[in-house]
């Protein structure tokens, strides 16, 4: 069904393909690869995935094991903080827009530091307080990757940003890897019980955090530079009117 509305109502975005010289795919993917522009919206990508990659695989063991949280209860974990980030993705990027994609993204990513640091240290905890502290985390996630997400999409020029975008995704899946097989060696349990060593993931993902805050300032300087030098439009003047 998505599908067929796909295909009878969205439009090919495709009238910057015109602007294209080579079209050459593997000259292409190259150009858009050693452009320096385009390496920083890549490091600050796979940066963005280290955090949520390293601590999502080890999320429902931490909880049974060190939380104390039933079994049998850990959906309901699961499903209040899935609606909580159905609803802070659009609020997040309407906050993006009104007060600037760069500060959505610092304010999300200074939440989220201290909440992650204390949250990878718990021991056993009431399942409320669990679930308040999981909404915290994705409403911070959520004002990240929204305006992050707003700024790298203006980094690259029209004609570059199918590959520029197909690369940065591929290098997330990358990151996405990396991170789970180095937080498996951070990461120990003996037998069924709890995870030992768990809050030096939170030490990583908060430096991670904090390295993409830099990195994203960088990007926001380019993107912001690009809006400044476009010229400003000339409003048009209302002809003479003959009496």
């Amino acid at each position: 069904m998505v599908g067929l509305v796909i295909f009878t109502t969205l439009r090919p975005v495709n009238a910057h393909l015109l602007k294209r010289v080579d079209r050459n795919p593997l000259h292409h993917l190259l150009a858009t690869v050693l452009k320096p522009r385009h390496q920083w919206g890549f490091v600050a990508t796979m940066l963005l995935a280290l955090g949520g990659y390293m601590l999502m695989p080890f999320g429902s063991a931490f909880s049974v094991h060190n939380l104390g949280i039933p079994l049998e209860k850990l959906p309901i974990v699961y499903m209040a903080t899935g609606l909580a980030a159905l609803f802070a993705g659009p609020i997040m990027g309407r906050i993006s827009d009104a007060v600037g994609k760069y500060k959505t993204f610092t304010a999300g990513s200074l939440f989220a530091i201290p909440i992650i640091l204390y949250f990878t240290r718990l021991g056993i905890t009431p399942i409320g307080m669990v679930i308040a502290l999981n909404i915290a985390i994705f409403v911070a996630i959520s004002a990240r990757m929204v305006s992050a997400q707003a700024l790298a999409s203006a980094i690259p020029a029209p004609q570059d940003r199918g590959g520029y975008m197909s690369i940065s995704s591929s290098m997330q899946q990358l990151a996405g890897g990396l991170a789970s097989s180095c937080a498996g060696l951070l990461v120990t349990q003996t037998g069924d019980g709890p995870l030992e060593h768990y809050e030096r993931l939170g030490y990583v993902v908060s430096l991670a955090m904090a390295a993409t805050v830099v990195l994203m300032w960088r990007i926001n300087a380019m993107v912001m530079g690009d809006v400044r030098s476009q010229p400003a439009a000339v409003p048009a003047t209302a002809e003479p009117r003959a009496d």
